[in-house]
């Protein structure tokens, strides 16, 4: 009898302007189209857990649409919410709907890695991703260009401490004019 577990998949799913922010100078992303066409929700049911940095998690971690917001919008955070969440803080903060994590991330996240489940989305923040590039923890880059420059405001990469190869593994266009670039890690660059 085999047992084939797949190891589960930190995936960086973003978006991204085409001058590379992932936020306008103000923290502003209403230029992020919500696409229907991209799968959003497809990817969601791919994953059953998601990391979060303290301040991302602030601002979304709990977040709850208006009671204008559309019913397709309302179901999409209710399966936001239904993941696992982990918050990568320095700071502890009181909340039952989160692990907190402190330190060992290295540890912590490969431990993570290794209970048997869905793949997992390494929402942000910058800070975080960057903490998670450094320690080679992203295995997949799914980046979705958006059809806009902003000119400033928070950059995607900063602080990367060596170079990491990648391989493209799939590109999508939409109608809306949003690219999704999808990369692996090159294990030969390694």
């Amino acid at each position: 009898m085999s047992t084939n577990v797949r190891t589960r998949r930190v995936i960086l799913d973003l978006a991204v302007t085409l001058d590379g922010f992932i936020e306008g100078k103000h923290g502003e992303i209403d230029w992020c189209i919500m696409d229907p066409d991209m799968g959003f929700t497809n990817f969601l049911n791919q994953i059953d857990t998601i990391f979060y940095g303290r301040k991302s998690y602030d601002l979304w971690g709990q977040y709850t649409p208006n009671m204008d917001a559309s019913e397709t919008e309302r179901e999409l955070w209710d399966l936001v919410h239904s993941k696992k969440k982990y918050v990568f803080s320095r700071t502890q903060k009181g909340d039952n709907k989160a692990i907190f994590i402190h330190d060992n991330i290295l540890e912590e996240v490969n431990r993570i890695k290794s209970i048997p489940g869905k793949d997992i989305w390494l929402y942000g923040g910058s800070s975080l991703i960057t903490t998670f590039i450094n320690l080679g923890l992203v295995d997949e880059f799914r980046l979705s260009v958006h059809p806009v420059i902003l000119g400033e405001g928070k950059p995607l990469f900063m602080d990367i401490e060596k170079r990491v190869g990648l391989k493209m593994v799939e590109t999508k266009t939409f109608s809306s004019g949003v690219v999704q670039l999808i990369y692996h890690l090159d294990k030969n660059e390694e």
